[in-house]
């Protein structure tokens, strides 16, 4: 038994829109999903397989262009410039410490110093690499000023 080409393309939608349900891929599977339905409506006027085939792959590549244009961009959050932190332990150079940023204990490095930070000293948050954070002394920021 052959399958209706209209029952397939509604079967193929509803699964596909069902599958974003349960499997999130950025609203994907929901345009293809849509536009299988789209399609579904067009094989009751066009039968053949391989236009109803185009149909659908043009308008599932158009409908997912088309909606991250008007979806926001995701931005990862990163570390605003010059914030100020706490040194919890002392940084060597050339290698890591803990500082208090926010409220949270942060690994971090200072940026080409050859200058020990010792505890409990303020300074400056100037980027962040993975999960540590780049530090530069307060005392040496004042004092090249």
């Amino acid at each position: 038994m052959l399958l209706n080409p209209t029952i397939f393309w509604l079967l193929a939608g509803v699964l596909l829109c069902m599958m974003e349900l349960f499997v999130p891929t950025a609203f994907v599977e929901l345009m293809m999903g849509l536009s299988a339905l789209a399609v579904a409506g067009v094989s009751l006027i066009v039968p053949y397989a391989n236009v109803q085939v185009l149909l659908w792959m043009i308008l599932s590549v158009g409908s997912i262009v088309g909606l991250r244009r008007w979806l926001p961009s995701r931005r990862v959050p990163t570390i605003e410039d010059a914030q100020e932190a706490e040194t919890l332990t002392e940084i060597l150079p050339g290698q890591t410490g803990r500082v208090l940023y926010e409220g949270i204990s942060w690994r971090a490095r200072c940026d080409g110093s050859e200058i020990a930070i010792a505890p409990h000293q303020r300074v400056i948050v100037i980027g962040r690499e993975g999960n540590t954070l780049i530090v530069i002394s307060e005392q040496l920021l004042n004092a090249s000023e």
